[in-house]
Protein backbone atom coordinates (compact mmCIF):
# COMPACT_ATOMS: atom_id res chain seq x y z
CA UNK A 1 0.00 0.00 0.00
CA UNK A 2 1.26 3.37 -0.60
CA UNK A 3 2.26 5.42 2.48
CA UNK A 4 1.19 8.90 1.34
CA UNK A 5 -2.45 10.14 1.31
CA UNK A 6 -3.19 10.91 -2.44
CA UNK A 7 -5.64 13.96 -1.32
CA UNK A 8 -4.21 15.42 1.76
CA UNK A 9 -0.27 14.21 1.48
CA UNK A 10 -0.14 12.66 4.40
CA UNK A 11 2.70 10.33 5.24
CA UNK A 12 4.42 8.78 7.90
CA UNK A 13 6.40 10.94 10.54
CA UNK A 14 9.68 10.31 13.03
CA UNK A 15 9.57 10.06 16.77
CA UNK A 16 10.62 8.14 19.68
CA UNK A 17 9.79 5.03 21.90
CA UNK A 18 10.02 6.80 25.55
CA UNK A 19 10.39 3.88 27.99
CA UNK A 20 9.83 4.14 31.54
CA UNK A 21 13.49 4.72 32.30
CA UNK A 22 13.50 8.05 29.76
CA UNK A 23 15.60 6.14 26.53
CA UNK A 24 14.22 7.40 23.12
CA UNK A 25 14.80 4.77 20.21
CA UNK A 26 13.20 6.02 17.29
CA UNK A 27 9.96 4.83 15.93
CA UNK A 28 7.55 6.06 12.94
CA UNK A 29 4.05 6.91 13.23
CA UNK A 30 1.83 5.75 10.32
CA UNK A 31 -1.36 7.50 8.67
CA UNK A 32 -4.33 5.22 8.87
CA UNK A 33 -4.81 4.68 4.92
CA UNK A 34 -7.51 3.27 2.82
CA UNK A 35 -8.20 2.84 -0.69
CA UNK A 36 -11.69 4.32 -2.32
CA UNK A 37 -13.13 3.73 -5.60
CA UNK A 38 -15.60 6.81 -6.69
CA UNK A 39 -17.35 7.66 -10.05
CA UNK A 40 -16.03 10.42 -11.27
CA UNK A 41 -17.87 10.79 -15.04
CA UNK A 42 -19.29 7.19 -14.93
CA UNK A 43 -15.14 6.26 -14.16
CA UNK A 44 -14.09 3.99 -11.41
CA UNK A 45 -11.24 6.19 -9.61
CA UNK A 46 -9.49 4.25 -7.01
CA UNK A 47 -7.57 6.43 -4.56
CA UNK A 48 -5.39 5.71 -1.21
CA UNK A 49 -6.78 7.96 1.36
CA UNK A 50 -6.18 9.05 5.08
CA UNK A 51 -9.11 8.16 7.04
CA UNK A 52 -9.52 11.74 7.87
CA UNK A 53 -9.74 13.07 4.55
CA UNK A 54 -12.68 10.29 4.15
CA UNK A 55 -14.47 12.37 6.56
CA UNK A 56 -13.66 15.48 5.36
CA UNK A 57 -15.18 14.15 2.09
CA UNK A 58 -18.30 12.71 3.52
CA UNK A 59 -18.85 15.72 5.70
CA UNK A 60 -18.50 18.08 2.36
CA UNK A 61 -20.95 15.68 0.73
CA UNK A 62 -18.65 15.22 -1.66
CA UNK A 63 -18.78 11.42 -1.07
CA UNK A 64 -21.71 9.41 -0.48
CA UNK A 65 -21.33 7.49 2.68
CA UNK A 66 -22.57 3.48 2.47
CA UNK A 67 -26.29 2.47 3.00
CA UNK A 68 -27.09 0.58 6.26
Amino acid sequence: MASRCELTGKGKQSGHNVSFSLRRTKRFFKPNLQKKTFVVDGQKVTMTLSTQAIRTLKKKGLLAAPAK
